[in-house]
């Protein structure tokens, strides 16, 4: 019994795929410099969007689900930025739209880590911020919530 147990976890470890960070080519997207960009410049650009998807599904997919659904591993990346879809105010919404890009771009460059246990592995360094940047622009296709 045991040793069917630790086969079976085996078979899941390894169907979980490549964890290690894959590199994006983002060939056809205006190049944004070494200095970060404080909000997606991307925002509804149609070949960053299909550069998004291809980057998000190399890197993403495996912890946040297919299409942005999340199983519950990790978040689901369609709801990142729901509280701000529901402002009134515009200036409200944009800030706070800004300050979801912020915490995106902090988060994938750097990765989450909580009691020394890795959550998300950090990609800067592997993705540069037009990769990055496209991934978000994939993401707020797949929202939750339309801002």
């Amino acid at each position: 019994m045991a040793a069917a147990l630790s086969l079976t976890c085996a078979g899941l470890a390894w169907s979980h795929g490549d964890v290690t960070p894959q590199a994006v080519d983002t060939a056809g997207l205006p190049e944004l410099g070494k200095d970060w960009r404080a909000e997606n410049p991307y925002r509804g650009n149609a070949t960053a969007i299909k550069i998004g998807t291809s980057a998000y599904n190399q890197n993403c997919a495996r912890c946040h689900g297919i299409e942005a659904i999340s199983g519950g591993i990790a978040p689901d990346l369609r709801k990142i930025d729901n509280d701000c879809a529901t402002m009134k105010d515009a200036p409200k919404k944009a800030a706070c739209a800004k300050e979801i890009d912020d915490y995106f771009l902090t988060t994938v460059r750097h990765g989450r880590t909580r009691n020394g246990a890795v959550y998300m592995p950090p990609f800067e360094g592997t993705m540069n911020q037009e990769a990055i940047w496209s991934i978000k622009a994939y993401l707020e296709t797949r929202r939750d919530k339309p801002l």
